[in-house]
């Protein structure tokens, strides 16, 4: 039995970088803590608690990990800093190295936080200092633990975790190191989930995961089942879907996110490269053809989809003819906005084996490229719905500036100071889409 009575009065402060994973997570980690009587720290405040949650995807992310990771310390002198999520479960030793790191939380160990707060704030145990100093290296086959997540934080869409881990081990990738292997819990309790953040007043849920079309790999149950058990949680206005792998994106799938009550028009596809020879030295489970063919299927149903596609650039074999290709490929697709990543090397992974090496130089040329095609891409897609009408879903603002939500197909809205009411937060209205805002991020918005 764990003694709340040592968590009263403790502040906390919360550091999350990457995926809508990791944010929905840290979001559980704030919600948990705030019901053991934890306060959230407030601008200026130090706090007794830090949990800093990371990413490793690129050598980027792992450099902005440690750089957060020294100001929380040097932010909150005297703090507890726990240290979780991908970064810490790849480089344990290197994140406990760190001066002011108390405990590095891997995969399985996340669900163990109260549990270890319990007895460093209770008994204060742990070395002489008063700190408590826990680092586990597991194998991938070893990481089991699925630690639920259904959370708002101070969005307004909840985040739903419905899966975890990954079994495709793409030659570039470490997550499934990181994450483990494919599992997911119950269709049963994800609904009970959702249920519970309608009764709260969620109008929104996002589906997150590292690769959720694997859903149910665990329980023999299937992710089309997931959706339409999902679709029928009353009070739940809409749901997204964060990214679902190509080759897992079935006709069902697409017919019945057509149709559905709930289910968005709105798709986030990784692609990663335009280049069959590319996606054949990633290890991709699928071809261009069959990414062209799954496009072409969602708008044929869902003409005003938003479709976010994510690539990679300048990883190891993309020749300047392989390049020419995915820009050609992309050019062609029916997409709204193309989500940008230079290749970064990591340590351990296959794609190290492959000889052709693009330089620094030629990666960000690649990028602005596809970043340029992406803006084209974007403003033509927003620029289709000037004049309609549409629902959007208002988030919460700060008095005096512009309110923002997002339509049924992810078009995000702006509504003028003078209009924005506290009222409308949380509140799906009826508008009529103006031309772009001043910095092109998205449509002006008049309510009706």
């Amino acid at each position: 039995m764990i003694d709340t009575s040592a968590f009263h009065g403790k502040k906390a402060a919360y550091y999350t970088l990457g995926c809508k994973l990791n944010f929905s997570e840290t979001s559980t980690f704030e919600q948990m803590l705030q019901g053991m009587g934890v306060r959230t720290v407030g601008e200026g405040e130090r706090a007794d608690l830090c949990i800093v949650n990371t990413c490793s995807v690129t050598e980027v992310a792992d450099h902005k990990c440690r750089q957060a990771i020294h100001r929380m310390v040097r932010s909150n002198p005297g703090a507890f800093v726990v240290v979780t999520g991908c970064y810490a479960q790849l480089q344990p030793g290197a994140v406990s190295a760190i001066e002011g790191v108390d405990l590095v939380l891997g995969a399985n160990e996340k669900a163990c936080l109260v549990q270890l707060l319990s007895e460093k704030w209770g008994a204060q145990a742990g070395s002489a200092d008063g700190h408590l100093h826990l680092c586990h290296t597991v194998k991938t086959k070893d990481i089991k633990t699925f630690a639920p997540s259904c959370s708002r934080g101070n969005r307004t869409r909840y985040f739903l975790k419905v899966q975890d881990g990954c079994d495709y081990f793409c030659t570039y990738c470490t997550i499934p190191y990181a994450r483990g292997f494919s599992r997911n819990p119950t269709i049963a309790s994800l609904v009970a989930q959702a249920r519970q953040a309608a009764a709260a007043g969620g109008k929104e849920i996002v589906l997150t995961g590292v690769n959720i079309g694997d859903f149910g790999k665990t329980t023999g149950e299937a992710f089309i089942d997931l959706v339409k058990a999902l679709d029928a949680v009353e009070g739940v206005r809409r749901y997204r879907i964060s990214s679902l792998e190509p080759d897992l994106i079935s006709d069902g799938l697409i017919d019945y996110c057509a149709v559905s009550r709930a289910f968005m028009p709105h798709f986030h596809i990784p692609l990663q490269s335009g280049s069959d020879t590319v996606l054949r030295l990633m290890h991709r489970h699928y071809g261009s053809a069959l990414f062209a063919e799954k496009i072409r299927r969602i708008k044929e149903t869902m003409p005003g989809a938003f479709i976010g596609v994510d690539v990679m650039v300048g990883c190891r074999g993309e020749t300047p003819a392989c390049f020419d290709e995915t820009y050609s490929f992309l050019e062609s697709l029916d997409v709204s906005q193309l989500h940008v990543f230079p290749y970064s090397e990591r340590p351990g992974t296959a794609a190290l084996r492959i000889p052709y090496v693009v330089d620094e130089a030629e990666k960000k040329r690649r990028s602005k490229l596809l970043l340029d095609l992406s803006g084209r891409k974007f403003h033509a897609f927003y620029s289709r719905f000037i004049g309609s009408e549409a629902e959007v879903l208002f988030e919460k603002s700060t008095r005096g500036r512009a309110m923002h939500g997002f339509t049924r197909n992810y078009i995000r809205v702006e509504l003028p100071p003078e209009s924005a009411m506290p009222e409308f937060d949380n509140q799906i209205m009826m508008v009529r889409l103006g031309g772009f805002n001043r910095d092109n991020t998205a449509l002006k918005a008049t309510i009706l």
